[in-house]
Order: structure tokens, then C-alpha cells, then sequence
């Protein structure tokens, strides 16, 4: 199960065999310009749990890094809550609601196509 509201993501699953994993993550986030160093950007909340346990992650990343990163950094937090083998690719969820999360959040930062990129983001 995944919902999305502006600001607002659910997302539900279950296990389907002993190799898998269950999880129940509320994803909030919202534009800010709270980071001294990098300016504007997304302050991400993610919480709820993974296998059953608790998790409360929260991360910033800056307009330029928000749109090419954001499911890559939740999927490695995510990780990080799971027992090896077990491992996360990404966080499943219908495509169009990863859709709909990236056009909320290019509205919320204005980002257009083109913007710039600071250099020390690419190294």
C-alpha cells in the first residue's frame, strides 16, 4: 500500500517469504532554508518501522543534490535497519508515487531544468 499527499508519503509492505521484509514508513518532508552551509533544500522525516522495529531518520539534502538523491538516501537509511542478508534495492512503492513526491518537491524548491549544481556535490 503507498498514499502520497503534498509533503506526505505512506508506504506498506508486507513480507512474502522469509528472505523479504515488512515495512510501515511515514516519508515527510518539507522546503527549508535552515541549512547554513547549503542553503535551500528538503528536510526529510522518515519514520514508522522496518521488520517490526522502530525508525526515525532525519535527513536534509540541498536543491541541487534533493531530486537525484532522495530515494537513494532513504533506501540506504532503510538499509541500515535491516539484519544482513537482507538487503533493500529501494524502497517499493508504485512508480507514481515516487512521481508525484519528485513534482511536489520541484515545486517546493522552484527547480527547473538546468539549474546549477555546485561543483563539490559531483566529487
Amino acid at each position: 500500500m503507498a498514499q502520497f499527499q503534498p509533503g506526505h508519503v505512506h508506504i506498506e509492505r508486507t513480507a512474502l517469504n522469509s528472505a523479504d521484509h515488512s515495512y510501515d514508513l511515514n516519508i515527510e518532508y518539507e522546503a527549508t532554508t535552515q541549512d547554513p552551509k547549503e542553503g535551500r533544500g528538503i528536510q526529510f522525516h522518515m519514520h514508522g518501522s522496518i521488520e517490526g522495529k522502530p525508525v526515525d531518520e532525519k535527513f536534509f539534502l540541498p536543491k541541487d543534490q534533493v531530486l537525484p538523491s532522495f530515494l537513494m538516501v532513504m533506501s540506504r537509511k532503510a538499509q541500515a535497519h535491516l539484519a544482513p542478508p537482507k538487503k533493500f534495492e529501494t524502497l517499493s512503492s508504485p512508480h507514481k508515487i515516487y512521481d508525484a513526491m519528485f513534482e511536489d518537491i520541484r515545486a517546493k524548491l522552484d527547480v527547473k531544468s538546468g539549474d546549477a549544481i555546485k561543483p563539490e556535490h559531483l566529487e
